[in-house]
Formats: C-alpha cells, structure tokens, sequence
C-alpha cells in the first residue's frame, strides 16, 4: 500500500504514525510528486517529513545551510536520528555566526556531547527546539549524525560563491530520492518562501539515471573531485578563516527572515578559530566492516593494548584510527597520537587517511628544522590545557633520533602509538627506544612475527601485547573484502652458462652445508646463497618471456611488474644494466606500452604523479623492486608479474595482498610467478646436488602452494608443477613440516 499526497496532513497526524499503519517502510513506496512547488505543496511538510523517517542518509548541497531546518519538520529529523541517521551537508562559507560557533562546540567537545542525548528537543510542535537549537546541533555534530563541508569556488571564480541546491534522500537498501531546486537548507527555505524543486526516482527506470547523476555530483563534491571548487571539512575551514558571518546590519537588499541571501558587502570574516586544530571521529561517509569493529572493541577489552594481525588490504589503517577516535571519545583529551611507520611515503599516506578523520599530523622525517619545533609547541599545548588533540606521523629512521625520542619524554599521560609494519620495531636499534611512558599501543602487521628473530618478535609482543585481532587472507576473500584471484606459475630455463654458475655456485653451497655445524648463520653461505638467489632472480630467459605473455596485453592497463635488484646482460651497448632498468626499456620500447619505474630513488612528488596516472590507466605499466611491497595503496592493480621474490613469506604474503585491494571496476586480480626451473642434471637422485636442490625449491614451493590454494584456479596451478614435485619428491610437501 502507498500513502497518495492526499493523506499527508502532519498537523493532525505525523506521516511516520502513518507510514506506520500504512506499513511502509522503503522509499520506493512512496507516492511522490515530480514537483513539489509552493502554491500546492510545503517542502517540509510534503517532502521532508515523508522521506525522512525511511531514509538512513541525506545528502544535501545548497549554496545557504541554516541550522533552523531542523525545527521545519521535527517529526521527520528526530525519527531519522534515532535511528542514527547520517546528514551530510556541503554549503558555502557564508553561515550565521550562532550556527558557526554550534558547529565549533561539536567537533570541539566532542569527548564531553557525545554522552549526552538531545534528541528530547525536537518535539512536533518544533517549538522546544528554539533556544536549544545551538545544543542540538552541537550534539548532532558530536555523535557523527551531521557533518558540514564548505565549499569555495576557485580562480578564476575566486569571488563567485557556491549556490547550487541539490537533495539525496537514501535508505537502507541504496533506494534513493533525489531533487533539486530553489530552496535552502532552511527553516525560510522549506516553509516561508515560494519555492519548487523537481524529484526523481531510483526505482522508475525513466528516473534512475537521473538520480545516479546527482548521487555521483555530490560525492565528487564530498571528497573534493569537483572542478572549480575547493571543499574543506568544517574544521579546516574554520581554522583556514575561510568561513563568513551574515551580517547584522539591515541594507537595501531583500533579505529572508533568517538571513539565509547574502547582502553585497554584509557578510564578514569570521578569522581563523582556535579550539579545533585538530578534531578525531570516525567519518561518516567511512562504515567499519564487521572484522574492523570486532578489531576496535578487542583492543579495548585488552586494556588498551595489541596487535591486529590483519592481512594485507583488509584496512588495518582504518581500524588503527578507529581506535584511536573511540579512545579519544572514551578518556577524552589531551590525547597524543604517535603513528610510527617504516618508509617516508607511507607517512604521507597516513597522513591522507587521518585527514579524513579531522587530524592533522606532523610529518616527522627527513629535516628536523621541519618538525621539531611544531611538534614541541603541540607538546606544550597540550600540557596547557589549550589543546586537547596533537597528532604525529614519524618515519622509523626519525624516530630512533635522538631528537625524536627527546620529545617523547614530554609526551602527555595519554598518548597513543600506532606502530604500522610493527615488525620493523622488533629491530635491535628500534626495539630498546619504544617509549615505556605511552599507555596505549596498537601494533599492525599482516605478518608481524620476524623471520628467524625470535628475541625481536619477543620484544615486539612484551611491547605492543599479543595479536587481539587476527584476521586472514581466507576470510577477507570469503567476505568480499578483498577481491579473487588467478595465479600463474611460469616456468622459465636457464641459459648454458647461468646454468654453469648455478651449478658453481650450488657445489659451493652444499660444500659449506655439509662442513659447518650451523651453517645457516655463516655469513659466507649467506653471501653464496645471496649471490644464486640474485642469479635466478636476473635469469635472461625472464625479460622474453614477460614481453611474450604482454604482447597480447598491450592494449590493458594498470599492470605491475616487480624485479630483482640485480643485473642482466643488455643487448643494447652488449654491457650489463639492471633488471629494472632492462624492463622497463623493453615494455616501454618493444610493446610501445606507457611504463613507469617506481624505485626507492624517484622522488616523493614523482611518485604521487605515477600513482594517479597508473590509478587512472594513463600509465599502463609500473615496474618497482622492493618499495611496494610495504604499505604503498596501489588498489587499481589488476594484473602482477613477479619476476622475483624472497623466500620471505613477509614480502610475498603482502605483494600479494597489496594486488588483491578492492577497486572500482575489478572483479578480480591475475599473478603470474616467475619460477626459475631447475636444471635437469640436478633433478637426478644420483645427483650429487639432489638435496640441496630438493631444500632450496622446497622454499620457492612454500610461496608457491601459499597463492595457489586460495587462488579461484588453485588445482590447475599446482598441477603444472607435478613433475617438477614429483621428481624432487615434494608431491606430498606441508609448508608447515620443518623437518629439513
């Protein structure tokens, strides 16, 4: 059954009571105008009030938002709100200062509103809501239920304002109304003036693309894709002094009852505001996925410390500050945020998810004129009283310095530390540093057990706690949460004389096996086995086979390569040139494909630039080494050719996650493994380098079996390896039997 505009006389009955006994409960069962005009109809009575109750999201973009919306149709907020309804608001600067300083308290005092409820204000009459609406909307703020952006247009339209007015009401099953129009987000725009907005339906096919349109304008709009606009968070806006005051004094402009028009020279700048320098909750466009929230409430059942081992691309970022903005509402300020991670890129990337959150860290890395002394003035600060969030974001490398760990020492009661790759901190030179005055620790690692370290993983777990939250690769494919994958052993032969070397090298390697008790720590075996693996990794036979299996690719994108650090011989001036360097020339040269090297070397802006053009396909190859394989979000990667990989299950496990990451448009990820094959003359059990063949394959099998058997054609794979296997006898191979 649907209620007809005939039925809708919230005065005598409130739409939700009716909807009630109607039993409607979706938008789609409504019955809506396709034009709501004010000579027929009131917005707030015939749009609002109906849409609201079913919806758990409104969108809404207007050039004049007012906070006495909220007391139009109160029915229609308070049921939307309780049931934790989200309001997102993008608008432009100009604001009434009362509703300035509402929205100020809210991500001010957050900690404190957040235990209160006001939902009590908003009453049918509207009435009660009057001198409480300040309170109200700092609440709402405070809880996440309503979030403000500020838009501001661009050079060459510097002067020009935000003004257009568009609505998205959404429910629970992504059912949505959408309209457009003249009115404001006000209490004037929905009850006192004339004013019209059409409507369109997700669910009328005539409709629906319509309403796609204007869903995909406001999200470009909410994370700042919009041409010729600039978007700021609130917060930001406040502190940047981009907001403006409607002024008090009459003109001779026509104004609305409540000063929503702008009159020519009456607004004016409020200033920077201080007080939110930085803010901390969950954003509520960011919805935590059931093994995220089972990893936050963990945490804090273990009093505050431990380690999420969660694989990699199942949002360990997004849970480590999720714990931090629930630790923030639970003891409240001042709180310092630590975020300590291994490379300097991954800095920056940390930093671009904790804006999200409303922080706005120091980058800690590199020049210490750069850091220290905003770090040291937020140190104070917070010791004062006149800040209650400071948060920063150190490299590994900073944070062993001297000055670094000088800070540290001022570090308030309640500090917080988000060790990313925690693994790393296990290092002797990192272990001994980590500062025993911070409370709390978050550890995060898909793999934080270091490779035959146990006094550095020991260190690691007496530090940070055990792992609270485990999560693993097989579950965040079975949830969806990162996608499924293709894997493609591909074996390559060696030339005569690397198979000459390998045999050298492989006589000499079993040699030292065979006379030195504990063989595995003798740096000379370490160097041998170094120096064969580098051989394997380089094989000339390898570069060929890429360009083979991309010559039928060469019209695809977002493809990335991984090499060895070692050399190849170069057909180009008959000398040697690095593997990388080799590829690259080739791809780009013979396939006549767009590549790009992403190494340790090229430069922070450089690489930000190679990302956006191969996340756009604009770039159709990246080729790296090793500076992917930690942190680095390249989600869009559809297809991996690994030439090389360390028998460390830390680097492969985490290329391969970081391959299987979620993006618009993927379905699904192909690997392709390049796999030296070994020769046959040492394939031969008379073969006097039987076994130390059989051990060292054994060790390229361990990944091998890892990515098969949760790869979609995991039989298939594994089958191409049968003779291989079965001639090392390894076809019944545990990778959890350590016997040899």
């Amino acid at each position: 059954m649907a209620v007809s505009d005939e039925v809708t006389d919230h005065r005598a009955f409130s739409f939700h009571r009716l909807a009630l006994v109607a039993n409607i409960v979706k938008l789609n069962q409504l019955m809506l105008r396709l034009e709501y005009r004010s000579d027929e109809t009131t917005l707030a009575r015939d749009l609002y009030e109906r849409c609201l109750p079913l919806s758990v999201r409104f969108d809404r973009a207007v050039g004049f938002f007012a906070c006495s919306v909220f007391a139009s149709c109160p029915d229609g907020f308070r049921h939307f709100f309780e049931q934790n309804g989200v309001m997102r608001v993008v608008c432009s600067p100009i604001l009434d200062r009362r509703d300035i300083d509402s929205l100020v308290t809210g991500y001010r005092d957050r900690p404190t509103l957040i235990r209160q409820s006001r939902l009590d204000v908003l009453k049918s009459d509207g009435h009660s809501i009057g001198s409480q609406t300040g309170e109200f909307v700092s609440w709402l703020v405070a809880t996440g239920r309503l979030e403000v952006r500020i838009a501001i247009r661009k050079a060459p339209h510097g002067s020009g304002l935000y003004h257009e007015k568009l609505g998205l009401f959404i429910d629970d099953e992504k059912e949505a109304v959408a309209f457009a129009g003249s009115a404001n987000e006000s209490r004037s725009g929905l009850e006192q003036n004339f004013e019209s907005v059409d409507v369109f339906r997700s669910w009328e096919p005539s409709e629906r693309r319509r309403v796609e349109q204007k869903i995909s304008h406001f999200e470009a709009l909410w994370f700042n894709e919009t041409d010729g606009l600039e978007v700021y968070p609130f917060p930001k806006a406040a502190r940047l002094g981009l907001l403006q005051a409607r002024g008090e004094a009459e003109s001779a402009t026509v104004r609305t009852p409540d000063g929503e028009a702008p009159v020519d020279g009456s607004p004016t700048s409020v200033g920077p505001i201080a007080g939110i320098d930085e803010t901390l909750s969950i954003p509520t466009d960011i919805k935590l996925r059931l093994h995220q929230k089972d990893a936050v409430r963990k945490w804090f059942d273990s009093d505050g410390m431990g380690i999420l081992e969660m694989a990699t691309g199942a949002g360990k970022t997004i849970a480590a500050l999720a714990i931090a903005a629930k630790l923030y509402e639970s003891v409240g300020g001042p709180l310092l945020i630590v975020i300590v991670c291994p490379y300097i890129h991954l800095a920056v990337q940390w930093v671009e998810v904790a804006e999200l959150f409303g922080l706005e860290p120091v980058v800690c890395a590199i020049s210490q004129q750069r850091w220290y002394e905003s770090v040291s003035t937020r140190l104070f600060n917070l010791a004062s009283g006149k800040r209650q969030l400071a948060s920063v974001v150190v490299s590994n490398a900073t944070f062993a310095s001297d000055a670094f760990q000088n800070l540290l020492q001022r570090a308030p009661a309640r500090t917080v530390i988000l060790a990313d790759e925690v693994h790393n901190l296990g290092a002797q030179n990192l272990r001994r540093l980590l500062p025993k005055n911070v409370r709390y620790r978050v550890g995060l690692s898909a793999t934080w057990k270091r490779a035959r370290d146990p006094d550095g993983t020991a260190a690691i777990r007496d530090y940070f706690g055990p792992p609270v939250a485990q999560y693993t690769l097989a579950q965040a494919l079975d949830d969806g949460v990162l996608c499924p994958y293709r894997y493609n052993p591909v074996l390559v032969q060696l030339e005569d004389d690397e198979f000459n070397d390998y045999l050298e090298l492989t006589e000499r390697i079993a040699r030292l096996y065979q006379m030195e008790e504990d063989s595995e720590e003798s740096p000379i075996l370490q160097a041998l086995l170094i120096k064969r693996a580098r051989l394997l990794a380089t094989a000339s036979q390898k570069i060929p086979t890429l360009i083979r299996l991309l010559s039928s690719r060469n019209d695809t994108s977002h493809n990335l390569i991984y090499c060895g650090d070692g050399s190849v011989e170069s057909d180009v001036d008959a000398g040697i040139e690095r593997q990388i360097e080799a590829v690259t020339r080739a791809v780009g040269h013979e396939l006549d494909m767009s590549v790009a090297k992403y190494i340790a070397d090229t430069p922070l802006t450089t690489r930000h630039e190679i990302r956006r053009r191969f996340a756009s396909g604009k770039m159709q190859c990246l080729v790296a080494i090793r500076c992917l394989d930690e942190g680095v979000d390249i989600p869009e990667t559809r297809c991996a050719f690994i030439l090389a990989s360390s028998t460390n299950p830390r680097q492969f496990i985490q290329r391969r996650g970081r391959i299987l990451r979620r993006a618009r448009d993927k379905d699904f990820a192909e690997i392709f493994d390049f796999i030296v094959e070994p020769p046959p003359d040492v394939l031969d059990k008379v073969s006097p380098y039987y076994q130390i063949t059989r051990r060292l394959f054994r060790r390229e099998l361990y990944r091998i079996v890892e990515f098969a058997k949760l790869a979609i054609n995991g039989p298939e794979a594994m089958h191409q390896l049968l003779p291989i296997r079965d001639q090392l006898g390894l076809l019944d191979f545990d990778k959890d039997d350590d016997r040899e």
